[in-house]
């Protein structure tokens, strides 16, 4: 028998498209998701895209037929309604003034109207599906833009291979060294750590290309980079991605204090301000929560708007200039490096830079994909993030856009990707990520 799903007003905000994606199951709007989605419709962000898109899918079923009695999806599809609920099913308990409340009560209106049918609310919202389950209503999670299943699924980038002890001193001999795929399944620029099957201790560090050429042996960057010397394995790791040309895009995922901001603008200033100069300009961001939020209610220009959300970059910066203000100040004013608002970056082309998005875990799918579509000729482009903190409600773990850009991308010779496991920025911060 066919289902009757109830979309929360999250679902809608967090993929427009859901409307259509139930197969030949019913779907229910509620009217007071209506009214939340009509507050959303003018924000200039993900979520504003998703609302106007889910008001225009309605209004194009409403042209076809009577919401209120349903309107077909499609051929094979189920039938969508837009209904309200009746007061009287809600429990005493529950404050009518509360929009999920109203959710809840259109779908226990509907499981009264239909006792013999499955009606199920769909939400991201944790506490949503929670006080369903109190009430005897199903509940699911939207699951449509998960590319894992949990946190542990993720890919790391790297990966560990036992050998025999030879392979090693032959690798260190610089003899070309490969590996077939019946031995261990890789992906493109994913590192890989030959451990001696003899004495585990002997130990050496390489990137995997493809199945046709050598291992590529990683650099210890003993000299540093810009003053930064890796620490661990993993950090060596980020500077061998962030420093090669032919890797156009790089995520770096880690812990507060595992160095993944700080090796991303040392090694773009060492590819812009100085050394190569492969790139003509550093462009740095951070999604401001939400990315599209207007910032014209702070005083002053824009580079003084987003001072707050930039403090840690400008912190990054001045670390690695020695605390040269003046100098760092002559670079920004001459344009080697900008301060860039995400909000305004759709429509721009940007050629020969180097860009890095810190806390991209925040970034919604859509928003990734503006970004990352911006990139013109010459360009590399650094997102930088902590899965594990989130501060957009719309995403989690599973189905933010970073998460997105590291499993979409690793089977591709362009891109690459390392998760930091070490916090290296102090004894007292490693600790606090550890046991907070």
């Amino acid at each position: 028998m066919k289902k009757i799903y109830v979309l929360d007003t999250s679902v809608c905000l967090t993929d427009a498209d859901s409307l259509t994606l139930f197969e030949n199951n019913d779907i229910i709007i509620p009217l007071k998701v209506l009214e939340e989605i009509d507050h959303h419709k003018k924000r200039q962000d993900g979520v504003g895209i998703n609302a106007r898109k889910a008001i225009r899918l309605l209004d194009t079923f409403r042209e076809r037929g009577n919401l209120n009695k349903g309107v077909r999806i499609a051929k094979g599809k189920g039938v969508i309604y837009v209904k309200g609920h009746d007061s009287s099913h809600l429990p005493e308990a529950f404050d009518p003034s509360i929009p999920d409340n109203h959710i809840i009560g259109t779908a226990l209106t509907e499981k009264q109207l239909q006792p013999r049918r499955k009606v199920i609310i769909v939400s991201r919202d944790i506490n949503m599906r929670v006080k369903c389950d109190a009430v005897g209503l199903l509940s699911e999670d939207y699951i449509e833009g998960q590319v894992v299943k949990n946190l542990s699924y993720i890919y790391t980038g790297a990966a560990s291979h036992l050998v025999d002890d030879q392979i090693i001193d032959r690798f260190y001999a610089n003899e070309d060294i490969f590996l077939e795929p019946e031995e261990i399944k890789l992906f493109s620029n994913q590192f890989i750590m030959l451990v001696s099957n003899s004495n585990e201790k002997k130990t050496a560090l390489a990137r995997f290309i493809n199945y046709e050429r050598a291992l590529k042996r990683v650099n210890e960057y003993k000299s540093g980079i810009w003053e930064v010397y890796p620490r661990n394995k993993e950090q060596s790791y980020a500077l061998n991605l962030l420093l090669d040309p032919n890797i156009k895009l790089v995520t770096l995922v880690g812990k507060a204090g595992s160095g993944k901001t700080l090796c991303a603008i040392a090694a773009a200033l060492q590819q812009t301000v100085n050394g190569d100069q492969i790139y003509r300009r550093l462009i740095v961001s951070r999604p401001i929560q939400p990315m599209g939020k207007d910032i014209g209610y702070l005083p002053g220009t824009m580079e003084e708007k987003m001072s707050p959300w930039l403090a840690p970059i400008e912190d990054n910066l001045r670390f690695l200039m020695g605390h040269d203000k003046a100098a760092l100040e002559m670079y920004v004013r001459d344009g080697t490096i900008e301060i860039e608002a995400l909000t305004y970056i759709r429509g721009r082309s940007i050629s020969n830079a180097f860009i890095i998005i810190d806390e991209a875990q925040n970034l919604t799918i859509h928003e990734l994909k503006t970004i990352i579509t911006r990139v013109g000729e010459g360009t590399k482009i650094v997102l930088t993030g902590d899965i594990e903190q989130i501060d957009n409600v719309y995403t989690d773990e599973t189905s933010n856009g970073l998460t997105h850009a590291v499993e979409k991308f690793k089977a591709y010779e362009l891109s690459g990707h390392v998760t930091l496991q070490k916090g290296e920025r102090s004894k007292v911060a490693t600790l606090a990520a550890k046991v907070l």
